[in-house]
């Protein structure tokens, strides 16, 4: 780190500059104020300074509002190893890079001694140095995943009887040989892992060895286990772990709140596989309310560093599919001990809650109580019981329970219309799995006031835990969603100025601005397509003991408390929680503040991790539902414009797939990033995002899950051979053939 000039009142604008850009990692004001020696009097001025270098673009601000050169990789993140170069050293590459350009060299330090050396393709959790512009020096900090030493496919024959291995994974482009003797009996169309190995010829094909056969590719309850292994998701406790959560009993009475005269109820979808929340409202005389939030007591079964803990950290979170589920507990605590089942006594942690009438908190109560569910109910009956058609189960509940709860939701909504959450308008898939395991449809996933009632809830107890755990003064895993960055808006801004919407400029941004926008766009033909342009213009949700506020929900503090059977980030807020109140056993370690930052990230990867695989499965559980109507004609919509083709998402199922820039009516198409579109450079033909589109499926590939489509309706082409505006030449997309594009109605 340079070193800023003794005995300097306030630094120039140039000497504070060369000071955040010459610091090898991200740097405070409180960092600053130490360097340069400012007073408290000085401070507000040093402010100003640093913000009028964030406004005019020479530094950024990262997470935990510490600043850095533009461009400036985070002090811990995670890296892939990519290259050797002359020197023999390791060359690393970010996991994830969104930004224009290449990004910087990161060079990795030499391991400890003992450690198992580093090699292409491994993933690790690095702490990043910065050593001059573009140049970083990475240490380990642990390492997350092994190169690529096995390989999913199917296992196929050739003409001559060999056998050969076509991967899953459509990023890997060529196949593998497969010996008679290294089979393990594999047949043809079944689905193997197999263990790739040394040698091969020069232009021949690599070798390998099947290790395991998981079943034949026509099954689709394969199809997740292609996702769960694709996405290196752990799916296997060890006899320890199984052992340890087989041994759990019952939780004793002792030293808790007994709440199982309550009423409380379970509200979740049909295919809910663990209940670990339920909830329970009351009216007050001066109209306000009085609700309950009970959740699961994981803490309870699963203590720091034990067996449970160790695997429960390791996996993150649980990871969902159509057809199954990959707890982050073993069953005998996610559906036993921890599933709030009815009429069974379980330990929970719970918060009660007053409300105003106005849906604002008056103050809350965390308590550990003892519970006993009245029932478990899903969205659909509850929704059915308050449109007037209640069931058996639901009729005796409909006044003492379900109404309560309604009418405390409704003061808990108008609070969040007046906060100003960000809501985007983005329809769910299902897949229905039928009894004999076979694909039943793909249908839209109905949303209700009772989804909102309980989402509202449970964000009310998850600001009620972060406020409590401040208050206790112990360390707190937020779950922080920061502003979007400033190119982010300035891409959206220059979006809806070419559909005639404006987003404001100087001053600052808040979820309710996006709101506007949304809801001036709600009626018109682009509606869909803005949903989605300002999704991607927000930044990504994470875990952090940094606290920056929630964004989208328009919070000052936020953690998440209501869901610690399916997220490790859960229970270390419930530990938090027993610790900052003396609730008794498994509170938090008092060391665990130390390791807080890297808990948080690599909580963060594994929700990203799950997020891909769920997206992956659903993906593939599609294109194998399609895959007997090839040549079948859909309606769909424009989702995702680039270079080479145009992503459709189809009407009927929600899947996606690919258009070529092949297969579009023959011209020179350039891709405009700013409009999100394709215009065709020679007849100005222009496919935007969000555009309705007719399609043919041409190919559904249910080894790789992807969807070819083939365009049926185009637009009018004008006859002009002038080329767009700002045109570049560089990003001509052309498809193959000479012959100008027919003329087509759209």
């Amino acid at each position: 780190m340079s070193k800023p000039p003794k005995h300097v009142p306030l630094p120039t604008r140039e000497q504070l500059l060369e000071f955040i850009r010459e610091s090898p990692g991200r740097v405070g004001k409180r960092e600053i104020a130490r360097a340069f020696h400012l007073t408290a009097e000085n401070r507000n001025i040093l402010r100003q300074m640093i913000k009028d270098l964030e406004k005019s673009g020479e530094i950024e601000r990262g997470r935990g509002r510490r600043f850095a050169g533009p461009g400036a990789l985070p002090e811990t993140m995670v890296v892939e190893i990519s290259a050797i170069d002359d020197d023999g050293e390791l060359l690393a590459k970010p996991l994830t890079w969104t930004e224009d350009g290449r990004p910087p060299k990161i060079y990795m330090a030499p391991g400890r001694r003992g450690e198992a050396p580093l090699g292409m393709g491994d993933r690790v959790l690095a702490r990043l140095r910065r050593m001059r512009e573009g140049i970083y020096e990475a240490r380990a900090v642990r390492r997350i995943t092994a190169g690529p030493a096995k390989v999913l496919g199917v296992y196929e024959h050739t003409a001559d009887g060999a056998g050969r291995l076509r991967p899953t994974d459509r990023r890997q482009k060529a196949d593998y040989s497969v010996l008679h003797a290294d089979s393990h009996a594999a047949q043809p169309g079944e689905l193997v892992l197999a263990e790739i190995l040394p040698g091969g010829r020069p232009y021949g094909l690599r070798p390998a060895r099947v290790v395991e056969r998981l079943g034949s590719m026509d099954n689709p309850r394969t199809v997740s286990l292609v996702a769960i292994q694709t996405h290196d998701i752990p799916n296997e406790f060890t006899e320890e772990v199984i052992a340890q959560a087989d041994a759990a009993l019952a939780a004793p009475l002792e030293n808790r709140t007994d709440l199982r005269m309550i009423p409380l109820v379970t509200i979740d979808g049909e295919d809910a596989r663990d209940f670990d929340d339920a909830v329970w409202a009351e009216a007050l005389e001066d109209g306000g309310w009085h609700i309950l939030v009970a959740i699961a007591d994981v803490a309870w079964y699963v203590r720091p560093g034990d067996a449970l803990d160790h695997e429960a950290f390791k996996r993150g979170n649980s990871v969902y599919f159509p057809d199954r589920v990959v707890p982050m507990l073993p069953e005998a605590l996610s559906n036993g001990w921890c599933s709030l089942k009815p009429d069974e006594d379980r330990p929970c942690m719970a918060v009660h809650i007053w409300l105003d009438a106005d849906g604002h908190k008056r103050r809350h109560e965390f308590v550990r109580g003892l519970m006993r569910s009245k029932a478990r109910l899903t969205y659909e009956r509850v929704q059915r019981a308050l449109d007037g058609a209640p069931d058996e189960g639901t009729a005796p509940l409909l006044e003492p329970v379900l109404k309560p709860l309604y009418g405390a939701w409704r003061a808990l909504f108008a609070a969040r219309e007046r906060r100003g959450v960000l809501d985007l308008d983005l329809p769910e898939r299902k897949v229905v799995i039928g009894a004999d395991g076979r694909i039943e449809k793909v249908i839209p996933r109905e949303r209700y006031d009772s989804h909102r009632l309980i989402e509202d809830y449970m964000i009310a107890a998850n600001v009620a835990a972060a406020e409590q755990i401040e208050a206790t003064h112990r360390p707190c895993m937020y779950r922080v969603h920061d502003v979007p960055s400033r190119e982010k808006l300035e891409g959206l801004r220059d979006f809806l100025s070419t559909v005639g919407l404006s987003l404001p400029k100087g001053q600052v941004m808040r979820a309710s601005a996006f709101n506007q926008i949304l809801a001036a766009a709600r009626e018109t033909p682009e509606a869909h397509l803005i949903n989605e342009v300002v999704l991607r213009s927000q930044a990504q949700a994470v875990y952090s003991p940094e606290n920056i506020g929630h964004f989208g929900l328009g919070l000052a503090r936020y953690a998440h408390f209501t869901s610690p059977i399916r997220r490790y980030s859960d229970l270390l807020v419930h530990r938090a929680l027993i610790d900052g109140l003396n609730l008794g056993a498994g509170a938090l370690p008092a060391d665990s503040i130390e390791r807080f930052a890297e808990i948080g990230e690599h909580i963060s990867l594994t929700e990203r991790r799950a997020a891909a695989a769920e997206r992956d499965a659903l993906n593939r559980f599609t294109t194998l539902f399609l895959a007997d109507r090839v040549g079948a004609r859909f309606a769909g919509r424009i989702n995702g414009v680039t270079r080479f083709g145009l992503f459709v998402t189809l009407d009927e199922t929600g899947a996606d797939g690919l258009i070529p820039v092949s297969s579009l009516p023959e011209d020179y198409y350039i891709h405009d990033e700013t409009r999100h579109c394709l215009v065709g450079k020679r007849f100005g033909l222009t496919f935007s995002l969000g555009d309705i589109v007719e399609v043919e499926l041409a190919e559904a590939n249910a080894l790789t899950g992807s969807l070819l489509f083939q365009l049926l309706n185009g637009k009018e082409a004008p006859r002009s051979k002038v080329p767009p505006r700002g045109a570049d030449p560089r990003d001509r997309a052309r498809p193959r053939g000479k012959r100008p594009p027919p003329r087509r109605k759209h």
